[in-house]
């Protein structure tokens, strides 16, 4: 394995970066015209065009009576996951609703100093739509980080889309657990478009959330519009900070645990010290060899994986925020004081026990994180995702009265003579 070991102030420094910025972006256009033609034949074909893609894509054959599972095949498919299963699937689920109970908002309001009474109203989804990936693996940390915060936000009915196989108890239980309402046998962008559009099986949404391939995103920008989205998920991306007191081991090992996750995956470490560079790069060398998803991983590395030495820890908190990651990692001396320097990152790890796994499975946080540099404009997931804001203003004559002037003053600089109007018709 050759991951790239590069100084800031080496002329290939910029070129480096850039290819890792930029990973996501290729391949993108490709499908776009194929998944255009899935969501429009399913939007107009509906439960036909789902039975014919789920054949020819996850080589299933199914009915229209098959793409909804019945609750009897829930309750068989759980009597086969283990009690230890469910029991972490449980503790899991009671972390992340607590954690997410504290994200709620509440409706308020006030009457300001004209009378006029001016606020908020806070009104849940009604009904949201969560994508889980099938295939080789499953996720039910997935189910759960985007189950439970429409379940605690108030979202009355949660559909789930999934490609289920007979390989997908572990699945099936954790919708259970998180509390969703009904659990439809589609997956790609089939499923995205079915959710988005609805079909005479498939209800409608009003949001769609999860992640899912290069197909599934796709899918999910193109019907943006038609039901809201919780973003584009992009390959997983890690950005450790490592000062002298860094275990290199430690480093090393997280840095796996992301590159594992996909050959675009992008795993980092900005270093103060070349020796600790060194260090870093022989423990990745020595860890790589037990790794069961090798082939993977080495590819990760070598193509958008790096160590980056800096000219201090200052110079290593700007790589960070100019590349936004998905996660920062702080194994530095007194991490809480440079975690307040990022700006942009998913999520921030803070010291050398804080691997980033505890934040995909048990800590309570949201793992659906933002990628590719979205971190300079979106947050995790969570509770607010799935709820929707409403102003609500009322006047009285009296107050209408104080503003009525500049009001019909606006409306006629803006040409807008029937805006005006209605204030004066209302004050004559």
């Amino acid at each position: 394995m050759k991951i790239t070991l590069v100084n800031t102030r080496d002329p290939e420094f910029g070129r480096a970066l850039e290819r890792i910025v930029q990973r996501r972006k290729s391949g993108e256009s490709n499908v776009e015209k194929a998944v255009a033609e899935i969501a429009g034949a399913v939007k107009k074909r509906g439960d036909r065009a789902l039975v014919h893609y789920a054949r020819v894509f996850d080589h299933i054959r199914l009915s229209r009576n098959d793409i909804e599972i019945k609750s009897r095949e829930i309750d068989q498919a759980i009597e086969s996951v283990s009690r230890k299963d469910l029991q972490v699937l449980r503790h899991a689920a009671r972390r992340i609703a607590a954690f997410h109970r504290r994200q709620l908002e509440k409706s308020w309001g006030y009457r300001d100093s004209l009378g006029l009474f001016l606020g908020q109203q806070i009104t849940p989804l009604e009904r949201v739509g969560v994508y889980v990936p099938g295939g080789k693996a499953s996720y039910p940390s997935t189910v759960l980080m985007n189950v439970i915060p429409a379940k605690v936000a108030g979202v009355r009915e949660i559909i789930m889309a999934s490609p289920i196989t007979h390989n997908s108890a572990i699945i099936l239980a954790a919708a259970r657990i998180a509390g969703v309402d009904r659990i439809f046998r589609i997956g790609g962008a089939q499923a995205i478009a079915a959710l988005a559009y609805g079909t005479a099986t498939v209800p409608r949404v009003d949001k769609v959330a999860g992640p899912g391939n290069i197909y599934v995103a796709t899918a999910k920008r193109l019907v943006f519009g038609e039901v809201d989205i919780d973003s584009i998920a992009g390959p997983s991306e890690i950005l450790i900070l490592a000062d002298r007191t860094a275990n290199p081991s430690f480093v090393a090992a997280d840095m796996l645990s992301q590159a594992e996750h996909d050959e675009l995956a992008s795993a980092l470490c900005v270093t103060t010290s070349i020796d600790m560079a060194r260090r870093i790069r022989s423990a990745l060398e020595r860890q790589l060899k037990a790794t069961r998803r090798q082939a993977i991983t080495v590819k990760a590395l070598e193509r958008y994986g790096a160590i980056i030495v800096t000219r201090g820890l200052n110079e290593g908190i700007d790589v960070a925020n100019t590349i936004a990651p998905e996660h920062v990692e702080l194994m530095v001396e007194q991490p809480k004081k440079w975690a307040r320097l990022i700006r942009n990152a998913g999520a921030i790890f803070l010291g050398p026990y804080t691997t980033p796994p505890l934040g995909d499975y048990l800590a309570g946080p949201n793992h659906v994180l933002p990628t590719g540099g979205s971190a300079r404009f979106f947050s995790p997931l969570g509770t607010y995702d799935f709820l929707k804001r409403t102003s609500v203003i009322q006047a009285g004559r009296k107050s209408l009265r104080s503003l009525g002037a500049d009001i019909m003053h606006l409306a006629r600089l803006e040409g807008l003579d029937d805006h005006a109007r209605a204030v004066e018709v209302r004050l004559a």
